[in-house]
Formats: structure tokens, C-alpha cells, sequence
């Protein structure tokens, strides 16, 4: 397969030096290696999200802890630290700003443009990429369109042309499945030598989910571990020397399951994969977050037994992988292995200091988009008579998910109208995005009382999802809080100041859901698990949940107004799926916001108060949010709030009394 071959990339195989008066320490790989040995460096960006500068468009001021720019400038120096090196991605880099949606919905692309995040990527020249599953975000052929820029390749073996065949080998498939880099080395005495560097891409299965819209009758996904072993072996026999998987996964457990959407421990157990970059955990391996994980060793960097990395998000950590190779006759094999995901910035004293400043060509290969941009986040669209804050989100109803509902509520409704379902009660189901977490005490939404421009619309809903409604009974309604409840930690009676919040439960499967009522009983244990896995089949958080002021009647009909990731069964809600949906959206739920605010000129968007927690009996608890939520605290009227003294890399913590 002679077409699968790539001559080198603009950037040269063997390291060059470091920026000019830079000390360059050579990895000890690098120091030891003998005559047939040669030091091989991975590097890797993941989940970039379309973050070049280091500039956050949502806050409209600059952040030190993102941006490619930032990145790169590391890139040549830690390059330097190696003999030999090789530069990829693991995809998630073409949605997840505004730059992105500014893109794909402003300015679009015509023939021969090239998409600001591929033009800094040419600009580091990158030897190969995969797909992430936001790359779909905003359709194939846009997708496409913005792959043709590239100087460099893409891979991706499990996703495919319609209908799989009785073989992954067989599958019609949209990209190449692996490239095999004919590439020289030099070993530990300056001899060089050939290698064959086979790289291999897998994407989430779950994409035909999450991008049905765009992916229905046009596409299908394969099992990401099946597939390996289907083409690996192939690579193999093509002559690679050594195979590298870029896998868009997380690292998920070692017990196998069909389709899994976390993957990569399963999948570095695949004979023949000799290294593993990872990503789509927005995470940074090794690391302490995955302390004690089944499956992977943070001493060593491995995972499953094989050298393997997680590179953080948004440009936040360049991941590298370090093979010692040794040949063996005419092959390679790799005989010991270092991993380490190193970041752009520190904390010191609880401020961000950055290591590193923008890589100057990075930054001008995308600076009119960039002020395009800014100029597009920077519209007004209307008026809001209170502030929108996310800072309590996640203990309280929230204005920033309150405006959100009543916008989806207004669409639906107005969708509705002419339809079977016109006189169903409409409800609506949002979650916070922006409520800390790995995102950082300033990860949060905090727009005053007054103007609202397109960044606002933005940061109060991060993600170009669409539109959509199901239709399903009050006792379903019951378990979709159910499965959001999950989120609290159980608390004990007469006991203070416990940990409320499960830090494996995203944010973003914390629905509320607006047109009921609800308390919810923190001394009963969470009835799922944050996977949907019932956990205790008897458990019942929900109290006292109403409808128009009575008892919801378990038989009755709603509608409830979401997006089509929950509505696709993202997040794996109690029977809320496919088979459910009533209604699609050509609208983002973006637009509809946008649309909102127009036809209102100025919102409302004060929190109702329509869930609380339900009482328990002398206890209290302590949850993390961003330091500035001490200037709302006075607005949140379900519950009491009170400052707990300082939290963790610049959280601060507060006390609720039960």
C-alpha cells in the first residue's frame, strides 16, 4: 500500500535547536544511547478546541493557561531536548470557542481558505492528526472542507461510509485509516538510520449519537478496540517499525465493552500498538488524577502496560512520549519508555504565572481572525434586567440555566403550536456548563445587568448544539431528575461540613429541569451512578415534585425542550434516547437564545426557585465555587450560603446549612 506512505513534513524529523541563548538539557535517552539505539520523542496537543491565542473570547481578556501560540513556543525547545521527534494531534481542535463558531456560522470558508486553527498548525508543522468527535460539530462537509488546508495528514479507522463490512479492512472508510512515515534517525553516535512510524486514529463510536443530524445516513462508527486489531496487524506487515495510536478517547477501565466511548486502556492493550496519546478527558497524563486507576501507572506513564500520554486541553500541556529504541537486524523495537505532559503555566500563590510567552508566528498566521472575532463576540443583542452568574449553579437555581429554559420553553412551544402535540405542557431541561471544575475557578459565567453580546449567549451555552424535544411521562420526568441528582454526595444527619459534590459527574449532565417543582432529599444515596448504572434501585432524591401546583401524575404526557445530545441519549439518561424525540431543531440552542433576547429586548432571567433542597436534620455541607460568587451570594434565596474559607488552585469554599 505504497499510498499510505508520507514523504517527511516541512518540519525536519531531526530536532533542530532551541531558541537562540536557551539551555537545551538532552533527555537521558538521548545522553545514553549507544550504536543501534535511538532516542524517539512523541509530541502531542489535544483537545485544542480552536484555542491559537491564549484568549479567553467568553471573558474578552487574555488567559494564560490555553492557546496553541503558547504551545508552540515550547514545541522547538522540547523538541531540542530529543535526538529525534515527531509532532501529532488528537483531534477536538475545529469546535469549542467562538472563534470556531464564527468560522462555521459568520464568515464561512470558500474554496482555497484555510481555517485559522489549521493555519497555526501548517505553522508548527504537524506530521499527522486523528479526528476528535467535535470535529463533526458542524457537518461533513464543512469538516472536509477545513481538512484540505492541511499540510499534513489525518487518520481515522473507525469511521466509515455508511453500512460496516464484514471486515474492518474492508470498510469504506472517509479518511486513511493509518499513515506510515518513512522517516531516519540518529542513533547514539550520529549514524542515522531508516524507520517506519506507522500512526493510527480512532474516534469516539458515540459521534452517531452526539452528530446524528450530521451523521445519519451518511456515516457509522466501529468499535475502536475491534478495529485496531483489525489494522494493526496490517501495519505491521507493511514494514512499520514502531505503531503510535491517536486515540480521541478516555481511558475508561480495563473490562471490555462493545462501543465504548472510553477506550484507550483497552485499546494500548492491542498487540502491536507500541505507544498511546490519548486526550478527550480534557485531563493531563500522567498525572494525580489518575491516581490509583486501574489500568495505568503514573509512575511509569503507561497505560495498560505501554508508554502513553494525555496532553491536557485548549494547548494547556504539550504531552511527550519517550521510546528508546534499539534495532534489532533491520527493525525496532522499544526497550524502555518515559512519559510526561508538560504545561504552559504554574500556580503561584493562587495566580496562574505563565512558564512560557505566544510563539510570534503562530499568533499573526491567525491575527485577523482573531480580530474578527472579537468584533463578532463583542455585538449586542439586547438587555438583561439582572445579572447571569453560574456561581451557584450547581446548589441552586441558577440564572445563567434559568434564561436558557425559558428561551427553549418560548421555541418549543411556538414550534408546537400547529402540531399533535400542541397541548402537552412544555417543559425544558438545561444544564450549567461553566461551573469550575477542570475548567478553573474562573470557569464560570458572570455577566452584569445590562447590554448582552454574542460572548455572553456564548458562555452562557458553550457547545453549537441543536435544538430538540421529547415527549415522556411524569414518572420519566421523575427519573431524568433522578439521574441529575446523581451529582450530590449522600449526607448524613447531625454532621457538618461534608463534601457534597461527586467530582466524577459532569456539570453538563446536571439538568434542571424548569416548569416543575422539586425538593431534593440528600439523605437518601444517589439512585445512578454519573454512567446511568442504577445504583440503588429503591433510593428516591426526588420529593414533592410538582406539577401546576399538584402531585405529577406518573401517566401524565410532557414535553420537555433539550438538545440533541440528551435527547440522542448523551449522558445516558433513564429511557430518555432516540425513540423519545418529537421534534428537531434546525436551530442551535444558541440561536434560539440569541433569538430570545432580540424579540424580548431585555430579559429576566432571575432564578425561580423551583428546586431546594430538602431538609436534613443538623447537617451541613461544603462545596467549591469561583472567589468572585461572594458578590451574589445575597441573590441566592433557596438556601443558606456562607463563606468557608479558602479552597483548592483558587477556588474558594462555601457552607450550606441543611
Amino acid at each position: 500500500m505504497s499510498s499510505m506512505l508520507h514523504p517527511i513534513s516541512r518540519r525536519s524529523f531531526l530536532a533542530g535547536s532551541a531558541a537562540a541563548g536557551a539551555l537545551v538539557v538532552l533527555h537521558p535517552f538521548s545522553v545514553r544511547a549507544q550504536a543501534n539505539q535511538a532516542h524517539l520523542r512523541i509530541m502531542e496537543t489535544t483537545d485544542l478546541h480552536v484555542h491559537v491565542f491564549p484568549y479567553d473570547y467568553y471573558a474578552d481578556k487574555p488567559n494564560d493557561t490555553m492557546g496553541v501560540a503558547r504551545t508552540a513556543s515550547i514545541i522547538d525547545a522540547i523538541g531540542a531536548e530529543a535526538t529525534n521527534s515527531i509532532l501529532v494531534d488528537n483531534g477536538d481542535f475545529l469546535q469549542g470557542n467562538p472563534m470556531g463558531d464564527y468560522m462555521a456560522y459568520q464568515r464561512g470558508l470558500k474554496d482555497g481558505d484555510v481555517h485559522p486553527i489549521i493555519k497555526a498548525m501548517n505553522t508548527l508543522g504537524y506530521d499527522c492528526s486523528t479526528l476528535g468527535n467535535h470535529e463533526f460539530n458542524y457537518g461533513l462537509d464543512y469538516m472536509f472542507k477545513v481538512l484540505s488546508g492541511a499540510d499534513f495528514p489525518f487518520v481515522c479507522a473507525n469511521l466509515t461510509k455508511g453500512q460496516l463490512a464484514g471486515d474492518a479492512t474492508k470498510d469504506e472508510l472517509f479518511l486513511k485509516p493509518y499513515v506510515i512515515l518513512d522517516k531516519t534517525v540518529k542513533d547514539g553516535t550520529g549514524a542515522e538510520h531508516p524507520i517506519r512510524v506507522g500512526l493510527i486514529g480512532f474516534v469516539p463510536p458515540q459521534v452517531m449519537t452526539w452528530d446524528s443530524k450530521h451523521l445519519n445516513g451518511k456515516a457509522m462508527t466501529r468499535d475502536i478496540v475491534k478495529t485496531a486489531q483489525a489494522w494493526v496487524p496490517q501495519m505491521r506487515e507493511e514494514g512499520a517499525d514502531i505503531v503510535v495510536a491517536l486515540s480521541h478517547s478516555g481511558m475508561g477501565t480495563p473490562e471490555y465493552g462493545e462501543n465504548l466511548e472510553n477506550a484507550s486502556i483497552l485499546l494500548a492493550g492491542v498487540d502491536g500498538i507500541d505507544a498511546i496519546v490519548t486526550g478527550h478527558s480534557h485531563l493531563d497524563f500522567p498525572g494525580p488524577k489518575f491516581d490509583g486507576m486501574a489500568g495505568v501507572d503514573n509512575a511509569k506513564g503507561t497505560i495498560n502496560g505501554k508508554p502513553g500520554v494525555m496532553g491536557g486541553f485548549w494547548g494547556s500541556h504539550l504531552g511527550l512520549i519517550d521510546l528508546m529504541l534499539e534495532r534489532d537486524g533491520n527493525a525496532w523495537r522499544v526497550v524502555s519508555s518515559t512519559s510526561e505532559a508538560r504545561p504552559i503555566f504554574k500556580r503561584e500563590d493562587r495566580k496562574v504565572v505563565p512558564i512560557v510567552e505566544s510563539k510570534a508566528a503562530v499568533e499573526e498566521a491567525v491575527r485577523e481572525e482573531h480580530e474578527a472575532t472579537l468584533a463578532y463576540v463583542r455585538t449586542p443583542v439586547g438587555k438583561t434586567s439582572a445579572p447571569l452568574y453560574s456561581y451557584f449553579a450547581l446548589v441552586a437555581d441558577d440564572p445563567s440555566v434559568q434564561i436558557v429554559s425559558q428561551a427553549q420553553i418560548w421555541y418549543i412551544k411556538d414550534m408546537l403550536k400547529d402540531t399533535e402535540h400542541k397541548d402537552l405542557p412544555v417543559l425544558s431541561a438545561a444544564a450549567p456548563f461553566k461551573s469550575g471544575g477542570r475548567g478553573g475557578p474562573d470557569y464560570y459565567t458572570d455577566v452584569p445587568a445590562g447590554d448582552v453580546a454574542i460572548k455572553n449567549v456564548a458562555d452562557l451555552y458553550l457547545y453549537p448544539n441543536t435544538v430538540q424535544a421529547v415527549a415522556i411521562t411524569g414518572a420519566q420526568v421523575k427519573e431524568w431528575l433522578e439521574m441529575s441528582a446523581g451529582i450530590f454526595k449522600q449526607v448524613e444527619p447531625r454532621k457538618a461540613d461534608q463534601e457534597l459534590i461527586n467530582a466524577d459527574f459532569p456539570s453538563y449532565n446536571f439538568d434542571v429541569v424548569d416548569g416543575v417543582t422539586y425538593r431534593i432529599d440528600l439523605s437518601q444515596p444517589p439512585k445512578y451512578d454519573p454512567k446511568g448504572a442504577v445504583l440503588n434501585a429503591g433510593s428516591n432524591r426526588i420529593t414533592e415534585l410538582m406539577f401546576d401546583g399538584k402531585p405529577i401524575d406518573p401517566a401524565a404526557k410532557f414535553v420537555v425542550a433539550t438538545n440533541n445530545y440528551r435527547a440522542g441519549g448523551g449522558g445516558n439518561f433513564p429511557e430518555i434516547n432516540g425513540s423519545k424525540v418529537i421534534f428537531e431543531a434546525p436551530d442551535t440552542n444558541r440561536d434560539v437564545i440569541v433569538r430570545y433576547i432580540v424579540e424580548q429586548g431585555t430579559i429576566n432571567p432571575s432564578a425561580d426557585s423551583n428546586w431546594s433542597f430538602a431538609p436534613v436534620e443538623g447537617a451541613s455541607v461544603i462545596f467549591e465555587t469561583g472567589p468572585r460568587a461572594k458578590e451574589h451570594i445575597a441573590e441566592v434565596k433557596a438556601v443558606k450560603i456562607e463563606a468557608a474559607g479558602d479552597g483548592a488552585e483558587g477556588f474558594a469554599k462555601y457552607r450550606i446549612t441543611l
